[in-house]
């Protein structure tokens, strides 16, 4: 149903237009080398600490080969959700999209993250090449919404990888 369809049948606009704004495109991807969110978090401070260090801009990005097509719907309020060891547990999100072409003459692309680390219910994913769209229907809600149980990491996992969580 339209935004316009939903409010002309009565609907509160500002409840259709919550719903309407929860619905960005968003990436997943592997997180390869990190064992765990806490890795990831602490791999981050320190490429963040380098770049300060450095006297550069403090921003942390992931550099891919493949440039998304769809950069409008994935800046519209999308997010990364990384994969790690086989399950989706966190999420960051997208700030910004920079093609560039390397020292080599290869196109790559910089995805812009914010580096604030959300945690997200766990959810089995198979390896995968790269990065893949993420439809909205498909991504795990965040811990905090489900009011996050706090469960070990490898219960969590065991769980997860049971379909329980």
């Amino acid at each position: 149903m339209s935004l316009w369809t939903a409010c002309r049948r009565g609907f509160d606009a500002v409840a259709v237009l919550a719903e309407f704004a929860g619905m960005a495109l968003h990436l997943i991807k592997l997180c390869v080398g990190a064992e765990s969110i806490e890795d990831l978090a602490e791999w981050i401070e320190r490429k963040l600490a380098e770049k300060r260090a450095a006297g550069l801009l403090a921003e942390q990005y992931h550099t891919t080969r493949m440039v998304p097509k769809r950069i409008g719907e994935l800046l519209d309020g999308g997010s990364l959700f990384w994969v790690i060891k086989g399950s989706v547990q966190v999420r960051q999100r997208l700030l910004d999209i920079r093609p560039f072409v390397d020292d080599e003459g290869i196109g790559r692309c910089r995805l812009v993250l914010e580096p604030k680390l959300v945690p997200t219910e766990w959810q089995p994913k198979r390896p995968f090449q790269g990065w893949r769209y993420f439809e909205p229907k498909d991504v795990p809600r965040d811990l905090k919404e489900v009011g996050g149980d706090g469960l070990p990491p490898a219960l969590a996992a065991e769980l997860a990888g049971l379909g329980l969580r």
